[in-house]
């Protein structure tokens, strides 16, 4: 059976999805034809069902769950780590309200988790995240939203924090940051769609045990990216919750959909959310 699949090119996402992809392992009898992007483009290819299996940000995921469901492997959480708002020059919390942001897409968990922390901020304009920094240093935007490898590399280009939101997510709540997950089309045969999940699991074990495999395939579609960036970055999404949410990274998922709902910027979403 073959099924069609997007995601990243984020260094996390072809760590994981090597094996799954490339023939490393048993994949039983699916074949997957994969689509790598951006993560915005996958969020908004995912909005008209085009994928099968998709990776996708938790905010946009809300958009989306009447039509698919969230695996159990493969998501990017984690503690104390997230978007960075950085700016050229200083700019304290309480005047990020009045300045001009470039977010790295709408539906981003990025943007989302602005909303939460600051409702007020509206002067936001979307960017390819790659662009972001350029922007902010250019003076075109007084603030850029900065995600993936960006965060190892602003402070080397001149520019400042402003917040991590990573950080006020845990301060907020005390759980883990849910940044994106896999997602997979809720008319998927339910034996199917767990043997996706178990063999994706399967990969991102394979990884984990044989780290140098994927260095090919992840330098692929990080060309401008060091080494140690990679690994930085790896190391950073690729924990315990991408092998299996577990009742921990469900919850956490569970409250920024919670916090979300209060604020009105998400839609009302189905009972079931996760595979089960």
């Amino acid at each position: 059976m073959k099924l069609t699949l997007g995601f990243s090119t984020c260094p996390n996402d072809t760590f994981i999805f090597d094996a799954m992809v490339n023939n490393k392992i048993d994949t039983h009898g699916l074949v997957f034809e994969s689509h790598l992007a951006d993560v915005e483009e996958l969020n908004r290819t995912a909005f008209n069902a085009v994928a099968d299996i998709t990776k996708i940000s938790y905010h946009a995921f809300a958009f989306i769950a009447d039509n698919y469901l969230l695996l159990t492997a493969g998501s990017a959480l984690g503690f104390n780590n997230g978007p960075l708002l950085v700016s050229s020059k200083k700019i304290y919390p309480d005047e990020v309200n009045d300045i001009s942001i470039a977010i790295p897409g709408k539906f981003t968990t990025a943007n989302l988790l602005m909303s939460i922390a600051w409702p007020g901020a509206q002067n936001r304009h979307e960017y390819l995240f790659s662009d972001i920094e350029d922007v902010v240093l250019d003076g075109e935007m007084d603030a850029g939203l900065i995600i993936h490898e960006n965060r190892f590399t602003y402070e080397d280009r001149g520019l400042k924090k402003i917040s991590d939101l990573g950080e006020y997510w845990t301060e907020l709540t005390g759980e883990a940051i849910p940044l994106g997950g896999i997602a997979i089309r809720r008319d998927i045969p339910k034996e199917i769609a767990l043997k996706v999940n178990r063999l994706l699991q399967k990969s991102i074990g394979y990884a984990l045990q044989n780290p140098e495999s994927s260095y090919d395939y992840v330098k692929k579609y990080a060309v401008t990216m060091e080494r140690e960036v990679m690994k930085k970055h790896i190391a950073l999404y690729v924990n315990d919750y991408t092998l299996d949410l577990g009742e921990r990274g469900k919850a956490a998922i569970n409250r920024l959909y919670d916090e979300a709902s209060e604020r009105a910027v998400i839609p009302e979403l189905p009972e079931q959310v996760f595979i089960t």
